[in-house]
């Protein structure tokens, strides 16, 4: 399933790496403003798939170097382990925690519980769609 387009190989290359860097800014922004880790997932695997649709299914599966579903199967698990640190705090199931450590040259950076479960979504949703898209664009070949 190769377009061989010019115009969709072209701009492929040139909107995967934009769309990658936007997903993960709309993953970073999520907690104040729209965004979050469903819709940062959607869009990176939108990037995958315009890839997909303009070079085939084994460059796209190259350029992931992963299989979708190992994708998916992690971020599961970055999700669930993220529910996990209240506990030991006395604090119930999925409370969101923030630590502030200070870094070098940067200063003091939040990490937290909820951003955690959100790389888990992102994760996830992009390996459960890559792996639907895939599927089907083997099967229409």
């Amino acid at each position: 399933m190769q377009a061989n387009s010019l115009i969709l190989s072209t701009m492929a290359r040139v909107l995967l790496p934009l769309q990658l860097l936007f997903s993960v800014f709309m993953l970073l922004r999520g907690h104040d403003l729209p965004g979050g880790g469903f819709i940062a997932g959607l869009i990176a695997a939108a990037a995958f798939i315009l890839y997909l649709f303009a070079y085939g299914v084994p460059a796209a599966q190259r350029l992931l170097r992963v299989d979708p579903r190992t994708i998916a199967g992690v971020g599961l698990v970055i999700g669930t382990l993220a529910a996990v640190p209240p506990i030991f705090f006395g604090l119930p199931f999925f409370t969101g925690l923030w630590w502030y450590p200070e870094l070098p040259l940067i200063g003091p950076v939040s990490i937290n519980t909820p951003l955690i479960f959100d790389i888990g979504v992102y994760l996830t949703v992009v390996g459960s769609v890559l792996t639907i898209a895939i599927f089907l664009a083997e099967a229409e070949e």
